[in-house]
């Protein structure tokens, strides 16, 4: 009876001091497959850390995009309402100013896109073109040339201006504007900021 509880109890004995190994492989054999299976998420982890990120910047752009440059060859007819509150008209001798009447066939013009973000304007009474000398002066030109050449552009506030396209005073841009009294300002007074040189399209 001693003998035989002594073969046994040797025998559980040896049983529990394999367990650990047998544990110790099963651990190592599972080990290679989680890290190589973990390897591939940490690089695509690491990758798009490096990625720039993918947001709606374009769709941010789009709208602070201040010329129109879809709109290339494209004829529009509008009445341009300054934030003065005058209509700016070319008359049938081509002067150059605004007018309170919502009536005045001189206030209804033409804006032609003759290249990205350039427009030409036309009085469609009087057929003459809004122009802007070198020197800043406005006029109606009777064909169109390079004074006729206007910068188009959209403000933070909504209203558009127009700059010549072909002239500046030093560095900086001339601008179409209407004083308070609705009479034509001369470009090298002008200022991108300044609300005289702002325009609401208004269709006709």
């Amino acid at each position: 009876m001693w003998k035989w509880k002594l073969t046994k109890g040797a025998s559980a004995w040896t049983h529990l001091s394999l367990l650990p190994l047998l544990l110790a492989l099963l651990l190592a054999s599972a080990l290679p497959a989680a890290c190589r299976d973990a390897r591939p998420a940490a690089a695509a982890a690491a990758a798009a850390a490096r990625s720039p990120r993918v947001t709606n910047s374009t769709a941010v752009v789009g709208r602070h995009a201040r010329s129109y440059n879809h709109l290339q060859g494209d004829v529009r007819r509008r009445k341009l309402f300054s934030f003065q509150k005058f209509f700016l008209r070319i008359d049938k001798n081509g002067k150059v100013n605004g007018t309170k009447s919502r009536d005045d066939p001189f206030s209804v013009l033409e804006i032609k896109s003759v290249d990205v973000g350039i427009v030409a304007i036309r009085g469609l009474s009087s057929n003459y073109y809004l122009a802007m000398g070198k020197r800043g002066e406005l006029y109606g030109a009777r064909d169109f040339g390079i004074d006729c050449t206007l910068k188009e552009r959209i403000e933070e506030n909504g209203y558009n201006t127009y700059a010549s396209a072909e002239w500046r005073n030093g560095k900086k841009q001339m601008f179409v504007g209407l004083s308070a009294k609705g009479k034509s300002l001369r470009g090298k007074k002008t200022r991108q900021k300044n609300t005289s040189t702002h325009f609401l399209p208004i269709m006709v």
